[in-house]
């Protein structure tokens, strides 16, 4: 051991001669009197806790609200899916060669059997070059054509009481004697003017 280390030691004494190392002991003054936890901390801290949870319940509330709308959004989103299919459906009845037929047929236009062409290049007409006859040979929308259920009940833009199934029977009113309340009949049919 060093000599430096051996007067540190309590257990050893000082050889004779020297004198004991000072020692820096002083009195302790009286212990300073505890103050109360200032209010304000406590205030404080309750405080934050509070808006803590608050903002926690209002965030939980704007979620479930946020939920409760994307449902309401997506059932929405589906009908209006629904309803762009119908209209699209819709559509294409009414694009049909059968109702395009239809209306033409209404219109009182015929199929020509030999139709005629005209050559743009120098303006020559290829083929007959007749009129077509005052019927048709063809029927567009007669028993050999295949139906289209999408514009069965769709009336003609051209006959708005017809559909392409035709005219629709309609029965005769009767009053209050029996007597059927009807048109005069025409012998030699409904005028209709010529348009070929």
């Amino acid at each position: 051991m060093t000599t430096a280390n051996a007067l540190s030691t309590p257990a050893l004494r000082p050889a004779p001669g020297r004198s004991a190392p000072a020692r820096r002991l002083q009195a302790v003054d009286a212990p300073a009197v505890r103050r109360r936890p200032r209010v304000a901390y406590a205030v404080v801290a309750l405080t934050g806790a509070l808006l803590i949870g608050g903002a926690q319940m209002v965030l939980s509330i704007l979620t479930t609200q946020g939920s409760y709308e994307v449902s309401t959004l997506t059932q929405q989103q589906r009908e209006v899916t629904w309803q762009r299919q119908i209209l699209a459906d819709d559509v294409a009845g009414l694009s049909s060669p059968q109702y395009l037929a239809a209306n033409a047929a209404a219109l009182g236009m015929v199929i020509d059997e030999s139709p005629s062409y005209l050559r743009l290049s120098d303006a020559s007409v290829l083929g007959a070059g007749e009129a077509a006859a005052a019927t048709s040979s063809i029927d567009a929308i007669g028993r050999g054509a295949v139906p289209n259920e999408l514009i069965a009940d769709t009336p003609l833009i051209t006959a708005p009481d017809a559909t392409i199934a035709g005219v629709p029977v309609v029965t005769p009113e009767v009053s209050g004697d029996g007597v059927a309340n009807t048109p005069p009949a025409l012998t030699d049919g409904l005028p209709t003017p010529a348009t070929h």
